[in-house]
């Protein structure tokens, strides 16, 4: 019986939220689940030493390497399987993924965004360009959502969501911040336990 799901983390830079999975992971929040890689798609992202100082083994794949989305994605593929990856997590993963590979892996990728999905969310919402958005819209409430990966960006269906509020004064920087802080490092942790408890459940 498998006692931990394994959990592969694509990352693209500075890996804030595979710190905050790896904390988890240590503290006893994840218990059904540990990081058994980290792959990312830029070289010397900063996530890559995370991992390496955790002791998680790191592999690099750039899109400028393999020549093509498609070699990019079977190269992925072979280093998610000979892990044993039951769950993929993309924490801050620059790179959007083809309909054949999250069929391939259907409910078992999971990405965190940091709005209530469904605002500020899709082609173009990432990074501070989301809390750009939100400011300028003048919500009051925004958050970070965890969800399943389908072939639609932020489209897939919805885990956990956390909200935060929008402080007068804030800046799409500090607002990036304190999203991360008070949801992001919260929910994906939470949801990573949730889904590595119920692959242990149904496949020990």
């Amino acid at each position: 019986m498998k006692d931990k799901a394994n959990v592969t983390v694509l990352v693209s830079g500075g890996g804030t939220n595979l710190g905050a999975i790896l904390a988890a992971e240590r503290d006893g929040i994840i218990n059904s689940g540990r990081v058994r890689l980290v792959i990312s798609n830029k070289e010397g992202a900063y996530a890559l030493t995370r991992a390496k100082e955790a002791g998680v083994p790191t592999e690099t794949v750039t899109k400028k390497s393999c020549g093509s989305q498609e070699a990019f994605e079977e190269k992925l593929s072979r280093l998610i399987d000979a892990a044993d990856t039951d769950l993929v997590v993309l924490a801050g993963f620059m790179s959007i993924l083809s309909a054949d590979f999250t069929k391939k892996y259907e409910h078992r990728i999971i990405n965190v965004h940091p709005s209530l999905i469904p605002s500020f969310c899709g082609a173009g919402f990432y990074g501070l360009h989301v809390h750009e958005a939100a400011l300028a819209k003048g919500v009051r409430v925004t958050g970070a959502t965890v969800h399943y990966v389908n072939e639609i960006p932020d489209g897939g269906e919805i885990i956990d969501q956390r909200a935060v509020y929008v402080e007068d004064g804030d800046t799409p920087e500090t607002l990036q911040r304190r999203v991360m802080e008070q949801a992001e490092w919260i929910i994906l942790p939470r949801a990573v336990e949730k889904i590595c408890a119920g692959i242990i459940k149904t496949e020990g």
